[in-house]
């Protein structure tokens, strides 16, 4: 009976042996969770920060792009009327200078015939 006696106190040691190093092996992992768990919570927070940011950068950039839209409309409404001027302004000077012509041949046409018709002095 003593052999079992020993026998069973072998068994004994060696399963609290086993036991205290799963028990080790368990802290230890808990200690590598609890890291793991801490840095996932921190990159969380660095997620919700960024995407906060994105939010912010998003806004702003959709407003800028609508100010944009508005200057592109302004200055295309302007070149347009900007041309529709110089059109106006060349149709102006082209008549302006047919009308001179016009009026000049007919300053000329009319001195010419003031000179015929008065006679000669002496």
């Amino acid at each position: 009976m003593s052999e079992h006696g020993a026998t069973l106190q072998t068994f004994n040691q060696e399963l609290v042996k086993s036991l205290e190093e799963l028990k080790q092996r368990r802290k230890e992992l808990s200690h590598i969770i609890y890291h793991q768990q801490t840095q996932k919570e921190t990159l969380e927070q660095q997620i919700k920060s960024l995407q906060d940011d994105l939010t912010i950068v998003n806004s702003k950039l959709n407003e800028s792009n609508k100010l944009k839209s508005s200057y592109d409309q302004v200055i295309n409404e302007t070149e347009e009327g900007y041309k529709k001027i110089l059109d106006t302004s060349q149709a102006l000077l082209s008549a302006i200078q047919l009308e001179s012509t016009r009026l000049s041949k007919t300053k000329k046409i009319s001195a010419h015939s003031t000179r015929l018709s008065t006679p000669p002095d002496h």
